[in-house]
């Protein structure tokens, strides 16, 4: 299994950017495709972004699309998610997701999410 710990939300302006990051444990890394959710205050968990083991394919939620970026660096068991152009909408809980099969497919681990909020 891995051990995923999301880092770097906090307060933002719309308008404004975060760079989201999620370490993961263990040395099977690359096997994994990762993810992000979140879940606003009184919604359901919702799917953000994913990607490939090998970053090669990547999706993005079209609420998302063209200012979110999903990235990760195998060699250091991390994900990101630098998050552009932001909207109060955007505010939510962050979570990182992780599995084994596709970004399609269920997700088996998950972090304890970071809070990220866009206010004025």
């Amino acid at each position: 299994q891995v051990l995923l710990v999301e880092s770097g939300g906090g307060l933002v302006q719309p308008g404004g950017s975060l760079r989201l990051s999620c370490a993961a444990s263990g040395r099977t890394f690359s096997t994994y495709t990762m993810a992000w959710f979140r879940q606003a205050p009184g919604k359901e968990r919702e799917f953000v972004s994913a990607i490939s083991m090998s970053g090669g394919n990547t999706y993005y939620a079209d609420s998302v699309k063209g200012r979110f970026t999903i990235s990760r660096d195998n060699a250091r068991n991390t994900v990101y998610l630098q998050m552009n152009s932001l909207k109060p909408e955007d505010t939510a809980v962050y979570y990182c997701a992780a599995n084994q099969r596709s970004a399609w497919a269920r997700y088996d681990y998950w972090g304890r999410g970071t809070q990220v909020t866009v206010s004025s």
